[in-house]
């Protein structure tokens, strides 16, 4: 196990403190100041009660003593309300910290490079850090715990040293018990209780950790089948179609026991041994503090109401060094999960941002090359993409067709800058695409993905991807995408809200309605260059003739890309780019194309003649 440098121990904190206040500003501040008026109010409270017994057992003034027990009680009082609207404070900000961490790993997943987002071995680290953070609350919610304890640390510490000088000032007449030799015996047995914790503590952090790293499977297997796979009603319905229930309660029994049989044991045992020698030496260091204490007091050396302070001192000073050692113990663990957190939130991003500004052309002139275009996806030495040359402009209606894993996606991904070319490059207006600003030059694009999303929010915002939306523009988009019948009866129109997650009255719709939605959503953002991916997948035949006799008003004079299994709509396309094994084999229209018999797009277009009539 990589072990945490010094250096280290102090910048990974400081750095999570910066992510800290940046996403809960004031939550640590208000904990600190909490955690200090907590730690103070015992020691005040304590020094006033000596002096109340002493007094009592003195010169009995009744005014000193009124003034002494009014002072205790506004000071506790103080501390109280203080310390309850701290703490307040604190639980309100700690409740909303959770929520703020998740937006730090989803701003980190947004601002990833998209071959970053697909790689499996990040999305691995991304998994097991956000259970390590949700699940255990390891790194940064360690650090959020442990900075008000340190500042109680160090009250307990310099305080009791201040209020137990007098203790060894004060003498006796007995050589022996004012030898100075005694602070460093009680300071020996004070630090070795301490270490005793730091150990025991250590130790079952250690265990703790190694469990829950054996833990992970387990945890995402209990996960998958209990809330992915029984919870969501798509899939709820195979389970219960096929009775799969069977297979998920064996597979959750499976793992269900992290260790099991004598390491089980083991672990149990070594978890309950470290903190029971733990406080056994706790129990000899105060043995020892409070004889010194009454010893030196039978001997004259200070009045009966010192016992109560220097023994309360005595016991928050060894508090104090034991909670020391344990955050010692704690700086590593939180440390060590820090140093991962940040190496996932480091990693970079490779590809180039560009500057160049998007020229916004109010005649929408825009030029698209393909120029000896290969790609191949990271860890693979396949190409998805060989010399593929295809050049289009705005206005027209590109179709791409193939078969299964021909690269027509690809092609897609790579027009939209999802992933840089491995070889060749792609033009816009004659300029390499990675040289335009990345958010600019995404903004031409208006995609329909096969695997769109649709949200559990009102229709006006799934259409607008936003809070705020023209309901106008919403209700002429879902009428171009043949949603308008639809709409009429939704109780509440573009209000309405889809899905029944947050609202009872939400309406669930069908795998063809989102799409056109999804379709719907492209045209709303009226981008030059609208991307539809298998936009008629889920349709019906009545529901897809209608996409395709509208095809031209849906795109308008935008530049429409268009990639499908079904050649019929290719017939709406101007140009038609036919796919195989990676590499663009035949370009044309559709009537260009059929008049080669001998062509890819031929044979495919006779395979599903049967189904069409032309």
């Amino acid at each position: 196990m990589n072990r945490i440098s010094i250096r280290e121990r102090i910048e990974l904190p400081k750095r999570g403190f910066k992510i800290i206040n940046h996403y809960c500003p004031g939550m640590v501040r208000t904990g600190v100041l909490a955690e200090a008026v907590s730690a103070m109010q015992p020691f005040v409270s304590v020094w006033i009660s000596a002096q109340i017994i002493n007094e009592l057992s003195g010169l009995r003034r009744v005014e000193t003593v009124v003034l002494y027990v009014v002072g205790i009680v506004l000071f506790n009082f103080a501390c109280y309300v203080l310390k309850t609207a701290l703490k307040e404070i604190f639980r309100k900000k700690e409740s909303e910290m959770w929520r703020w961490f998740e937006k730090m790993f989803a701003d980190k997943q947004m601002s990833m490079d998209f071959p970053d987002i697909e790689n499996a071995e990040i999305q691995h680290q991304h998994k097991k850090l956000f259970e390590h953070f949700f699940m255990f609350g390891y790194g940064l919610p360690q650090l959020v715990v442990s900075t008000p304890l340190l500042v109680r640390v160090f009250v307990n510490i310099t305080t009791s040293v201040a209020m137990t000088v007098s203790l060894f000032v004060s003498k006796t007449g007995n050589a022996l018990m004012d030898n100075p030799i005694w602070i460093a015996i009680l300071l020996f047995f004070i630090v070795l209780s301490g270490y005793g914790n730091y150990k025991a503590v250590n130790k079952t952090d250690l265990l703790f950790e190694k469990t829950t790293r054996n833990m992970a499977y387990s945890n995402r297997t209990f996960d998958f089948f209990t809330l992915r796979l029984s919870q969501k009603p798509e899939k709820a319905m195979d389970v219960r179609i096929y009775d799969q229930s069977g297979i998920a309660e064996k597979t959750i029994k499976k793992f269900s026991v992290f260790m099991g049989g004598k390491e089980e044991d083991k672990y149990d045992f070594l978890r309950t041994l470290y903190p029971a020698l733990s406080s056994l030496l706790v129990g000899v260091s105060n043995v020892a503090c409070y004889l010194f204490v009454v010893v030196k007091a039978f001997l004259g050396a200070f009045g009966i109401g010192n016992i109560v302070q220097y023994v309360s001192v005595l016991s928050k000073f060894g508090d104090g060094i034991r909670e020391l050692w344990a955050m010692l113990s704690d700086n590593t663990l939180y440390c060590r999960h820090l140093k991962r957190t940040f190496e996932y939130l480091d990693i970079p991003n490779k590809m180039y941002q560009g500057s160049l500004t998007v020229e916004k052309r109010d005649d929408n002139e825009y030029y698209v090359e393909f120029k000896n275009v290969s790609f191949k996806y990271p860890n693979t030495d396949i190409y998805a993409l060989r010399h593929v040359n295809v050049k289009f402009k705005v206005g027209e209606k590109l179709a791409v067709v193939g078969m299964n894993g021909s690269g027509k996606t690809t092609f897609i991904k790579l027009l939209c800058r999802l992933y840089d070319p491995t070889e060749g490059e792609i033009l816009l207006n004659g300029v390499n695409i990675k040289k335009y600003d990345y958010q600019e030059y995404m903004s031409i694009f208006s995609v329909v993905f096969q695997d769109f999303q649709l949200f559990s929010f009102i229709l006006g915002q799934n259409v607008a991807a936003s809070a705020e939306y023209d309901r106008e523009k919403v209700v002429a988009c879902l009428e171009k995408a043949g949603f308008g019948e639809r709409l009429e009866v939704m109780p509440k129109g573009v209000e309405t809200s889809l899905y029944k997650n947050f609202d009872s009255d939400g309406v669930e719709i069908s795998g063809g309605e989102a799409q056109k939605i999804a379709l719907a959503r492209a045209l709303y953002k009226d981008a030059p260059f609208i991307i539809l991916d298998e936009p008629t997948a889920a349709l019906d035949p009545v529901s897809e003739y209608e996409v395709y006799s509208k095809f031209d008003e849906i795109a308008g004079d935008r530049t429409a890309v268009y990639i499908s299994h079904r050649l019929a709509s290719c017939r709406f396309c101007d140009k038609i780019a036919v796919f195989h094994q990676g590499e663009i084999i035949q370009t044309g229209s559709h009537e260009e194309l059929l008049t080669d018999s001998g062509g890819k797009y031929y044979e495919l277009w006779n395979a599903q003649a049967q189904y069409y009539t032309v």
